[in-house]
């Protein structure tokens, strides 16, 4: 792809989510489309948020479970930021068609007091630069068709990332611990949908410990020239799969003693 073709992808994209009105597989379009193309468009979109007056709050980290990377036939995770505009209250409404397909995820959230990037970042340097740790939701939106109509094709990777790694929002929940004080391996939640339960799972899905997913973000960025900031907030990756939210879904992760968040779709 040609940087102009960075750049129409990206516009096409942000009028979507201006629109709510889901555009092709990018794929189709531009069948040459590799892993830096995906990041390139990922990337105009960032500049074209920024110029909007949209600030960054921090990262979210995709794919990180072996059964999502089988799916798409990869053996890594990918990674989308977070802009201001993303932030939800926990206990909250999201306005009705504030999104086109709302789907949500239950995550461990790192929220950061140092800096840290670099290639050659460890565990150890995640832990000490994590301000607290909190249970968190992300909300997922997609404004690329999940599968094309004519060829039944469905998205790859490489359409997700370009899509900001289809993220739309966050919830944070108000319990804060320190990274230390629980082994998140074992940190799990219980998520229900209208009081139903719907999906369980163990920080353990993320990458065997959601620690190492910080870390291989900061090793990602680096090679970017990026690093993670104080006060960011990092959305490990999820531990079940994804729950559609329809108007009028009410949910509730529950994380145990770790805490919970809640959020409603009006």
């Amino acid at each position: 792809m040609t940087p102009e073709d960075h750049a129409r992808a990206a516009a096409d994209l942000l009028n979507a989510e201006r629109t709510r009105q889901q555009i092709g597989l990018l794929t189709l379009g531009y069948p040459e489309m590799a892993m830096d193309d995906a990041y390139e468009v990922q990337n105009a979109i960032y500049r074209a948020k920024l110029a909007e007056g949209r600030k960054v709050i921090g990262w979210k980290i995709g794919l990180t479970s072996k059964a999502m990377q089988y799916a798409l036939n990869i053996d890594i995770p990918d990674s989308g930021i977070l802009f201001d505009n993303m932030a939800f209250e926990n206990g909250g409404t999201v306005p009705a068609g504030r999104f086109i397909q709302p789907r949500i995820e239950a995550e461990i959230a790192f929220v950061m007091k140092e800096d840290i990037g670099g290639a050659d970042v460890n565990r150890d340097q995640v832990l000490q630069a994590t301000d607290y740790v909190t249970p968190s939701i992300e909300i997922l939106d997609t404004r690329i068709k999940r599968a094309d109509p004519g060829t039944g094709k469905s998205r790859t990777v490489f359409d997700t990332i370009s899509d900001n790694a289809a993220n739309a929002g966050i919830v944070l929940g108000a319990e804060r611990h320190p990274a230390d004080a629980f082994d998140l391996r074992w940190v799990g939640a219980l998520t229900f949908r209208n009081g139903e339960i719907e999906e369980t799972g163990l920080g353990a899905g993320v990458l065997n410990d959601p620690v190492e997913s910080v870390v291989w973000l900061a090793r990602r960025m680096a090679q970017y020239g990026q690093s993670i900031e104080p006060g960011h907030v990092i959305l490990s990756g999820s531990f079940i799969r994804p729950i559609e939210c329809p108007s009028g879904a009410e949910i509730h992760a529950d994380f145990g003693s770790f805490g919970s968040v809640d959020i409603n779709f009006a």
